[in-house]
């Protein structure tokens, strides 16, 4: 799945394209995925996760060990 988030689990939604003469079309809007590395204490190393941009809001927040911690016990590779 190329539009996931790996912390917040963000996927496309899907949905109808509406137009003038109201004819309804499929389409589906992506979460704002970003390739971001962080440096993680804890494992000695660089890590590279696809987040949303909430997910990078969320490591501010949280920290990365947390947010690894969550992307782990999920149990996603980091």
């Amino acid at each position: 799945m190329s539009a996931h988030c790996q912390l917040t689990g963000a996927s496309p939604s899907f949905g109808k394209k509406v137009s003038h003469s109201h004819r309804r079309t499929s389409r589906r809007w992506d979460p704002n995925i970003q390739n971001k590395r962080y440096f993680v204490p804890s494992l000695g190393r660089s890590v590279r996760l696809r987040l949303s941009v909430r997910g990078i809001h969320l490591i501010d927040r949280i920290g990365i060990e947390a947010a690894v911690a969550r992307i782990q016990a999920r149990g996603e590779k980091v």
